[in-house]
């Protein structure tokens, strides 16, 4: 699933659980399936962060370092 997906569907969460006759129990669910959501954004961003090149003071690419 792509990271736009992800947003999508935590989107669809969020606006399940402010709802106000959702069930305890039906927002658990909903929570759990947001958290691993939350964890495949935060997978696939760390992914690309790792895949960023920059270019150095000579011209040649290098990675991306904090």
């Amino acid at each position: 699933m792509s990271l736009e997906q992800n947003f999508a569907e935590l989107e669809e969460a969020l606006q399940k659980l402010e709802e106000d006759d959702i069930s305890l129990e039906d927002s658990f669910a909903v929570y759990d399936k947001g958290m691993k959501l939350l964890k495949n954004c935060n997978d696939a961003i760390d992914k690309v962060e790792k895949q960023v090149l920059m270019i150095n003071g000579t011209g040649e690419l290098t990675p991306f370092e904090e």
